[in-house]
């Protein structure tokens, strides 16, 4: 069953066509990687299909609920961590407050944080930081999971642990499309992998066709950005 259906969709500022008839699904536990140089898209693509743009023309369809994990943690520095990942599912959601510090405490546990409950986002690091945004987002129990660059903002030591705590995600069959620059990762992880250029799907399809020998844009890429 498909939880995303993105149907030619187009976005363009001023003069700047970013978005060209992009089309693609995504099933049930199925992981999507979207990779690609800088300026191909990517992130404008996550934004239209999150509702953060609105796009110009084309349809995005879904069977059942997101979440968004953001590449610069967005936590609120006034809070602690046990309050943001508690404060949309109880003021948003409306559900029971057992429940739901139940879970927070659960997704903790399960990030390896379970002792950072009560600390503030200033007291962690930044891989810190980000397990607890993934928590926040998974504690709204979306269907599907967007990651936009989850490792940028982080120096290369603490990227590690983020990829695992993903790793993992999929390995429950965690519904996810993952905008990343980490190559190695979106070949290991992703069960269908879309490579963008100049606003389009240049590739799509599993890691191993996208990153076929013979395809020779996706090669020259990896050369110059991969990892």
């Amino acid at each position: 069953m498909s939880l995303l259906e993105v149907k030619n969709l187009k976005k363009t500022f001023g003069n700047n066509e970013v978005l060209k008839d992009i089309s693609f699904t995504v099933d049930k536990g199925e992981v999507l990687g979207i990779i690609g140089p800088s300026g191909s898209g990517k992130s404008t693509l996550l934004r239209c299909a999150t509702n953060l743009e609105h796009q110009d023309s084309g349809t995005i369809k879904y069977n059942g609920t997101f979440g968004l994990v953001f590449q610069n943690f967005n936590l609120f520095p006034h809070y602690s961590v046990l309050k943001n990942i508690i404060d949309a599912p109880l003021v948003v959601q409306k559900r029971d407050k057992k429940e739901v510090l139940d879970k927070a405490r659960e997704l903790l546990k399960k990030m390896g944080l379970a002792d950072k409950e009560n600390a503030y986002p200033y007291q962690l690091s930044g891989g810190q930081q980000q397990r607890v945004s993934i928590a926040r987002a998974l504690a709204m129990n979306p269907d599907i999971l967007f990651f936009d660059e989850p490792t940028s903002a982080l120096d290369p030591e603490l990227t590690g642990e983020i990829l695992k705590v993903i790793r993992d995600l999929a390995a429950d069959h965690m519904t996810m499309v993952i905008v990343t620059h980490e190559m190695n990762f979106a070949r290991d992880v992703s069960d269908k992998v879309i490579f963008m250029e100049n606003g389009v799907i240049d590739s799509y399809g599993t890691p191993d066709e996208v990153f076929a020998r013979e395809n020779n844009r996706v090669q020259e890429f990896i050369g110059r950005f991969g990892n």
